[in-house]
Order: C-alpha cells, then structure tokens, then sequence
C-alpha cells in the first residue's frame, strides 16, 4: 500500500514553484506531480511533470483528483514595469485559475492548500508590519490596487473553503524572494534578478538603477521560503492561516545594488534614472506568528543569499 502523500505543485516550471517541487521531491514521504503549461518542462528528480491550462476546469479537475495536497505556485507574474504600465495582465488569469484550483480541491477533499499571496496589500511603514496590521479600509497603493484587491479576494475564498470544513489552507504573504531560477531577464524581472543581471554583465562601466534607489524592500532568500512551505505541510493543525514570511529587514534598493557589487568585487558606478517606473514604497515584515506556530526564521543573511544568487547564476545562466 502506498502510504505517500500525493502533492501537486502547481507552477512547478516557475521560480518558486520549480524549488518548491525540487524540495518535496527529494523527500521520501511525498509524491510529487508538477504542472507546466508554455514553458518546457525541467527535468526534477521524483517529480512527473504534466502538462496543465489552469485557466481550463476540465484540465484543474484532471490535475486536482486524487491529489492530497496542493502547493499553488501558478501565476502572472512580472516586475515594476508591467505593474506600472499594464496592471490588468495580474487581475483576471491569476483570479480564475485560483477560483478553479480552490474549487476542484473543495470537490476532490483534498486535504491541505497551500496559496502565495503577496504583501502589495500593506500600507508603506517604518516599522515591521504583523498580518493584523493590514487595514481593509485603507486605498491600496495606487500602482497596486488590481494585483492587491485580487490576492485578497483569493486569499478570503481560501478562508471561505476552510469553513466549509473539508480542506485547510495555508495563505503566505511572502515578501521579495530570491535566488535560483529567478526570472533574470530585465523586462521582466523584480529588482533582485534584474540587478544581479546587470552586475554580474557589467563590464566595469556605469550601472543604471530606475528611481532614486531610496525605496525599501523585504528580501527573502528562496530556501528559507520553501522551509516554511514545508513546515507548514507537516504540523499546521487548524484549517486556515495566513503567515508573513520575510526577513523583517527593510533594506533599500541603492544599498542592495551596493551590496551586488561590492560582493562581485567589479568597480561599477551607480547612476539613477527617475523617469523609469517605479514604485516608492518601504516595506518589512514581522514573522513572529511564523515562529511562534512553527519555529520558523530565516536562515540566509542578505550577503549571503546573494553570493548563492550569483554563484548559480554563473553556473546556469548563459
């Protein structure tokens, strides 16, 4: 008799989703089913990949049945660019294929949903900021308000299917991870994997960074993310939580571009260019709740993350 847990990593082609599915894989006690649609599926030791629309309900309930967990990593994502210029491709996708996705896992029992929201839903703060500190009441940040309106609409649907009893969920407002298998490419990329594009090319010449470089932004390295994920597989208990999961550090982007280059030893000068999109906005989080209920904090410095960054980014990035 097979006793493993059968989990399905939705995304599993995209950044978080493909170390989500690395992790499970390689532990025993899992079956591990990873779904890709356009992008050409990696090769992951103990993990099927199959070909999935979750924009189509015939292709969700396929993919859903059977399954005893769901870890929804599937998304429109993009960098600051897209959020500024064409905020309506993160609204519409990422709200039916997370209305199917949590209805197939109510219809098929499956017994625990795992959602990535965002933190685009907090108001700017100096100080970290608790999941209690969200104030429904409040406008969103103009550059935000269709991705945010919709992350929360997902993220009450999930407390929704909770208290119809069959499946617990899992919201994590996760804040600006990193690391491999990052999207590295400029158009498309958050500040991380753009920055560390343009390091690691740099041929000891000027380095533009868009905006004044004073806004602050919660990095957290892509491990301490997936140890969180996966704790929160084993021991929650109750049937729906939402979790902050960041470093509690705000550091801003003029030093995390200091910090790029001082580690890649290179002597690149730093320019900064106000009229590229950007969005002002400091930002950190208090994972206390995270601890408290699972003993988890990150383990990966800033200095750190980044060497691991560019280390992998010398290796598979051509």
């Amino acid at each position: 008799m097979n006793s493993k847990k059968k989990v399905l990593v939705c995304g599993a082609t995209g950044f978080i989703g493909r170390n989500v599915a690395e992790r499970f894989g390689k532990r025993e006690n899992f079956e591990v089913t990873g779904t890709y649609f356009k992008s050409k599926p990696p090769k992951i030791d103990n993990v099927e990949m199959v070909h999935a629309n979750l924009l189509d309900s015939k292709d969700v309930q396929g993919i859903v049945a059977g399954k005893n967990i769901i870890i929804q990593d599937a998304s429109t994502t993009s960098g600051s660019k897209d959020i500024v210029t064409k905020p309506y491709i993160h609204v519409t996708d990422n709200a039916v294929m997370n209305s199917l996705l949590l209805r197939s896992a109510f219809d098929n029992n499956v017994e625990h949903f795992i959602f990535p929201s965002s933190t685009v839903m907090y108001q700017p703060s100096e100080k970290p900021l608790k999941e209690t500190d969200f104030n429904p009441n409040q406008e969103l940040l103009p550059n935000y308000f269709g991705v945010g309106h919709t992350k929360i609409y997902i993220e009450k649907m999930c407390e929704f299917f909770s208290r119809l009893g069959k499946t617990k969920h899992t919201v994590i407002r996760q804040a600006n991870v990193y690391g491999p298998y990052d999207k590295f490419d400029l158009e498309k990329s958050h500040v991380f994997g753009a920055t560390i594009t343009k390091v690691m090319n740099n041929k000891n010449e000027k380095l533009v960074v868009w905006g004044d470089g004073k806004e602050k932004r919660d990095f957290l390295y892509i491990d301490d993310l997936v140890d969180f994920v996966s704790m929160a597989v084993d021991d929650q208990q109750t049937g729906y939580e939402l979790y902050n999961v960041g470093s509690g550090e705000a550091v801003s982007v003029s030093n995390l571009v200091k910090k790029m280059i001082d580690i890649s030893g290179k002597n690149i000068n730093i320019e900064y260019d106000t009229s590229k999109p950007t969005i002002k906005t400091s930002l950190c989080f208090d994972c206390t709740k995270a601890k408290n209920d699972f003993g988890w904090t990150p383990k990966v410095s800033l200095e750190e993350g980044i060497r691991k960054t560019m280390n992998w980014y010398q290796k598979n990035i051509k």
